[in-house]
């Protein structure tokens, strides 16, 4: 037990060139670079590390340093980006793993260590590790599906902005891909807002929208018709002819939806009343 004792002291006493020994490994071995202030922070982790590895070591504790858990969800929260990827945090733990045991397979030579005592730091250096892996990867799997939802919402209401033309009159321009989500933001949030507007006519643009299937149509056609209940008139315009299909499809009966070719028809329409 004394010469675990001394290795404690050591980790302790030295924390700082060990942990800023591993970073450098680390890089230099899968040869990536990494902005300034994050190779100092991990320094700073590392050191946070090997200070509880040493304190542990005397108490026996297996309890994990708050820092490290913080410091694995900071990495997945960088990564959590459209062009993110979680697999560039993964692939630096085998290395961290095999650095840091060569590291302590020196120090436990160097101070003649038993196997046993030997194979019990390892067991601990790996299982923090293995922790923080876990808290790393929770961490991006929890953040990205947030990500996705506001994404998904954002891009919801960009698909269908309210636009005001004159007075009584709107255009609601459907934009990229209507799918069931954007479907029901419309019937949820859109179609409420143009009756706080006082809205009378709205012109529903389909030449933004890259593809529908039969379920998408049949929700913009009871879009459609809850407008009509509000006593919103409802005009339809760039139906493209393969749009147009889908909607035949669907079973709706096109006779009974007002289209013009595009907006500017639709308005000239309206002009007449």
């Amino acid at each position: 037990m004394n010469l675990v004792i001394n290795v404690s002291n050591h980790l302790i006493d030295n924390a700082e060139s060990l942990a800023e020994e591993i970073v450098n490994g680390v890089l230099f071995s899968l040869k990536i670079e990494i902005p300034l202030w994050e190779k100092e922070q991990a320094i700073e982790m590392y050191i946070n590390f090997i200070n509880f590895l040493g304190n542990s070591l005397i108490i026996e504790e297996e309890k994990i340093p708050e820092p490290l858990i913080e410091w694995s969800k900071n990495n997945a929260a960088r990564q959590v980006s459209p062009k993110g990827k979680i697999s560039e945090i993964v692939v630096r733990y085998p290395t961290t793993r095999e650095i840091f045991t060569d590291i302590m397979t020196k120090i436990s030579i160097d101070f003649g260590l038993s196997l046993e005592d030997y194979a019990f730091i390892i067991k601990r250096i790996n299982n923090m590790l293995d922790i923080s892996l876990n808290e790393t990867v929770f961490a991006f799997e929890r953040l990205s599906d947030d990500y996705k939802e506001e994404t998904q919402r954002e891009m919801a209401e960009l698909s269908a902005p309210i636009v005001l033309i004159k007075e009584g009159i709107a255009v609601l321009p459907l934009i990229g891909i209507i799918d069931s989500y954007r479907a029901n933001h419309i019937m949820e949030k859109v179609v409420p807002k143009i009756a706080e507007l006082r809205i009378n006519y709205v012109i529903c643009d389909f030449s933004g929208i890259l593809i529908i299937d039969t379920d998408i149509a049949r929700h913009l056609h009871q879009i459609g018709q809850m407008l009509n209940l509000l006593g919103i008139q409802t005009l339809t315009t760039g139906l493209r002819p393969e749009l147009a299909k889908t909607v035949v499809k669907s079973g709706i009966k096109m006779s009974k939806i007002t289209t013009f070719a595009n907006v500017k028809q639709a308005l000239d329409s309206l002009h007449q009343y």
